[in-house]
């Protein structure tokens, strides 16, 4: 995908009187700033932002009809970026978590691995030959595999982790813009008698009019 695509993302949202209620939890009794959004709106909000990228800022357009409709934007956006504030200390809480339990099973792991390694083979006589030999390299292969685990996810499983905590935090605290209608009405027109324009003008030069030139 093109870098220029990713680089902004808007999440297009329609502020009305028609609309306002359905953005939040009919089962939540609360005033609208604090009421939870809806399942169905932070699935269109994070499908909005699904092709966001580390660099790509974000920003809420608000198409607000009228005057009276623009009262409702400020405790809508109040509702949807303290949504995604609470999701966001819960992923990091989760990310949290998530480095303990590695480090602390790498921990464990280690320790058996010390054990094994430095402690088993002398209870076991090298005079067995074979077998010693056998019973070592199986304590390598169980090394190996018990501190496999841990190591991965340390190195490698944190990325996704950070990726959603910098993606909630983006839409916990990204720029708001209202949409001005009556200024995009001008532009529409302006755009409309622009292109009345170019027609008329196609439509004048002709074939025989450039020659006589």
């Amino acid at each position: 995908m093109s870098k220029a695509l990713t680089e902004k993302i808007n999440i297009y949202i329609t502020v009305d009187l028609q609309t306002i209620n359905s953005y939040f939890n009919a089962h939540d009794p609360s005033p609208l700033y604090k009421k939870q959004i809806s399942q169905k709106f932070e699935h269109y909000i994070l499908n909005a932002v699904k092709t966001a990228k580390r660099y790509s800022a974000i920003f809420y357009k608000l198409n607000c009809p009228g005057a009276v409709n623009k009262q409702y934007a400020e405790p809508l956006m109040y509702a949807i970026k303290r949504h995604f504030s609470i999701r966001r200390d819960i992923r990091k809480d989760e990310f949290k978590k998530f480095k303990r339990r590695n480090f602390i099973l790498l921990a464990i792991s280690g320790t058996i691995v010390i054990v094994c390694e430095a402690f088993l083979p002398l209870f076991i006589s090298q005079s067995i030959g074979n077998i010693y030999y056998g019973l070592k390299n199986c304590l390598d292969i169980f090394s190996w595999v018990i501190l496999w685990k841990p190591i991965y996810d340390l190195l490698f499983a944190w990325n996704p982790h950070l990726k959603d905590i910098l993606l909630l935090s983006k839409l916990a605290s990204s720029e708001v813009i209202i949409i001005d209608n009556q200024k995009s009405n001008e532009f529409e027109q302006q755009k409309v008698s622009y292109r009345n324009e170019e027609i008329e003008v196609s439509d004048s030069l002709t074939y025989e009019s450039l020659l006589s030139n």
